[in-house]
């Protein structure tokens, strides 16, 4: 049995347009900041949320800024990294900890899309919200991004064959993985490497661009690995609070708040903004398919510190 952690891919070539040093990002003021995702007709605009199912106060405060953000950014799906349910898993659990926090956004119709972290239950896979289908990984494609969700608590060998039969035979113009642990953090529990070994050989080979992952209670995004830009999205309830660290590698990092992700996929870029539980934008930058970028691809600037 191998155990699988970390995953991000993404490529930016540009960002805000001002710049400023990542400890400015770190120590963001707690103002609201202004929408520049340019939601543009036929994109795929979703949401990005890792380790949110707590069911406290802190999670109930996030969603609600989910919800502002969508009025302003009509999002209509969403990527779920793992720790969907955190303890019990009864109904009334599911209740709390996913229905009620994000009914408004259940209700607008907004489509959520679960990977299983290692708090959850594997019968998560049944729990029709979560559109697994009763299947621990699976693929989806939305608009021109055909996704690829991971289950990293277990990458038997069946599911490594899947996963590059799938990738193969995809001609999607982005391929996006997503899966709970990270293969590249500056968390305490480190990458890991395992994993990576495993699964970046695919990625480079089959030319995914992005990936997203969970587990660590923060937000990170890494310079280019091997032409794939990693993102750790993990802070939607949960906080450890600087518990991350520069790094040679680190494009960005925000771990004094909780926060979630803003994706749009238009043509050749992707727009992204991550956004506290404030409303702080704490990070932002477009980011180019592999294709477009070529395998010498150029990082993001760093992001403007929140206004």
């Amino acid at each position: 049995m191998t155990r699988l952690f970390r995953i991000g891919i993404v490529v930016c070539l540009a960002a805000a347009p001002s710049a400023a040093p990542l400890a400015a990002q770190n120590a963001a003021p707690d103002v609201a900041q202004e929408m520049r995702l340019p939601v543009l007709p036929g994109s795929a605009r979703f949401l990005v949320l890792g380790d949110a199912g707590t069911g406290e106060e802190a999670q109930l405060q996030v969603a609600a800024q989910m919800v502002r953000w969508r009025q302003r950014f009509p999002f209509t799906f969403a990527l779920m990294l793992g720790d969907n349910i955190y303890g019990k898993e009864r109904p009334q659990d599911f209740a709390k900890k996913f229905e009620r926090p994000y009914k408004a956004l259940l209700d607008a119709g907004v489509q959520f899309h679960a990977a299983l972290g290692n708090h959850d239950d594997p019968n998560q896979r049944y729990y029709k919200p979560y559109n697994l289908g009763g299947k621990r990984y699976r693929t989806f494609k939305e608009g021109r991004v055909r996704f690829f969700v991971i289950d990293s608590n277990y990458l038997d060998p069946e599911q490594v064959r899947w996963l590059e039969s799938e990738l193969k035979a995809s001609g999607s113009d982005w391929k996006i993985a997503y899966f709970h642990h990270p293969l590249y953090t500056t968390a305490r529990r480190g990458p890991e490497v395992e994993l990576r070994a495993i699964l970046e050989p695919l990625f480079v080979k089959y030319g995914v661009d992005v990936v997203f992952t969970g587990h660590e209670h923060v937000y990170e995004r890494f310079k280019p690995q091997k032409g794939i830009h990693h993102f750790t999205v993990g802070g939607a309830a949960k906080l450890r609070r600087g518990d991350t660290r520069r790094s040679a590698i680190t494009a960005a990092t925000f771990d004094r708040d909780r926060s979630f992700l803003l994706v749009e996929i238009a043509g050749d870029f992707m727009h992204f903004q991550a956004v506290s539980r404030k409303g702080v934008v704490v990070d932002e930058g477009v980011i180019g398919r592999r294709r477009e970028a070529g395998e010498s691809a150029r990082e993001a600037a760093p992001a403007a510190a929140p206004r």
